[in-house]
């Protein structure tokens, strides 16, 4: 689902457990090879500013996260672009990956450019240098009927600003993917009273844990949820 609304939910093994069981019922699990959890490693893209990571941080409408994801057991890379349009709905534009020594090149930032116009009508403008790293196992649930998406990480680890974060192999962030926002998912997990963590984006998380970025005030929830507030480099 590339145009969507998610819902971000971080949650301990023994609180998500009762889920899975009730998901079971309405969802299969993606399967390739016999594999169900896959491996990503994801770098993303910031200006000089940070703008990507403070424009979320300040809550606007107009702004736009650049990472390239690498499936790294199917073994082939993506350059993503995630935009809001003015419905507050996720819209992400991907592009594959040929030059993998220079995955920014004058191809992917004339892809770049080009989305953000179309959802902004302005020009995107800015140079991009990658600002951290990540790397994390992904289960994947689909509907049985409707479309609905529904993403498991784990094992998730960060690397920027010359600092490593990991998180507790027993924590999950829970993404929902429906057409609304109120799908199967999270009418299962309401029913279970858990609840979305709001400002939890990987990315943010990621310069916030590592301490990449000055303030993260915003972001202090999700980062107490994940065990990772405190010392960064621990």
């Amino acid at each position: 689902m590339l145009e969507r609304l998610d819902n971000k939910y971080i949650l301990p093994a023994d609180a998500f457990r009762p889920a899975l069981e009730k998901f079971s019922e309405h969802f299969d699990v993606l399967e390739i090879e016999g594999k169900r959890a896959f491996t990503y490693a994801t770098k993303y893209y910031d200006d000089d500013e940070l703008r990507g990571y403070y424009d979320h941080h300040q809550g606007r409408r107009k702004r736009c996260k650049v990472r390239v994801r690498e499936y790294v057991d199917a073994g082939f890379s993506y350059l993503e672009v995630k935009l809001k349009d003015k419905r507050k709905v996720t819209v992400k534009k991907r592009l594959k990956v040929k030059d993998h020594a220079n995955p920014l090149n004058e191809q992917a930032v004339e892809f770049i450019e080009e989305n953000y116009r179309d959802i902004y009508s302005e020009s995107f403008g800015k140079s991009l240098h990658p600002v951290i790293a990540m790397q994390y196992e992904r289960i994947t649930l689909v509907a049985r009927e409707g479309g609905e998406r529904m993403t498991i990480d784990t094992n998730l680890h960060f690397e920027a600003n010359g600092t490593s974060r990991a998180v507790q192999p027993d924590m999950f962030i829970i993404e929902t993917k429906s057409a609304r926002g109120n799908g199967i998912a999270d009418k299962i997990l309401r029913g279970l009273h858990l609840h979305p963590t709001k400002r939890c984006s990987k990315y943010c998380i990621g310069m916030a844990s590592t301490g990449a970025v000055e303030r993260q005030n915003k972001f202090l929830p999700a980062l107490r949820r994940l065990r990772l507030a405190g010392a960064q480099g621990a």
